[in-house]
């Protein structure tokens, strides 16, 4: 059996969730999901999300900050990507009890094969 996650990362997890918790930053993991694994550099994510520089250098540094967000430089360029596998461990810590032992949610099996 899987051990229970520890109290410091059930902490960890709900920061990830709280990052995630604004419509803004929702979008912004859901357009660098769309771009992976590739990325995207922040002038392309403000036109495609229509937000100020400013707001989205601030939400992405959240999101960063969180694990969320990976960055790289490419010359003058800063390309932001999901962290894909930040992102699998907090599903499999949100889909744990409810999937597995007591099966309270049923995810398709092509779900859990991803993991």
């Amino acid at each position: 059996m899987k051990a229970k996650p520890r109290a410091e990362q059930i902490v960890r997890y709900a920061d990830m969730f709280a990052a995630m918790g604004t419509e803004s930053r929702l979008r912004i993991m859901q357009l660098l999901l769309s771009a992976h694994p590739e990325g995207m550099v922040v002038g392309d994510m403000q036109t495609e999300l229509g937000v100020p520089h400013s707001t989205l250098s601030h939400h992405l540094e959240k999101l960063k900050r969180e694990d969320l967000v990976e960055v790289r430089r490419a010359g003058t360029f800063l390309w932001y990507t999901a962290n894909v596998d930040a992102l699998q461990e907090l599903l499999a810590f949100f889909y744990a009890e409810c999937c597995t032992r007591n099966k309270a949610v049923r995810l398709d099996k092509r779900i859990l094969a991803n993991k």
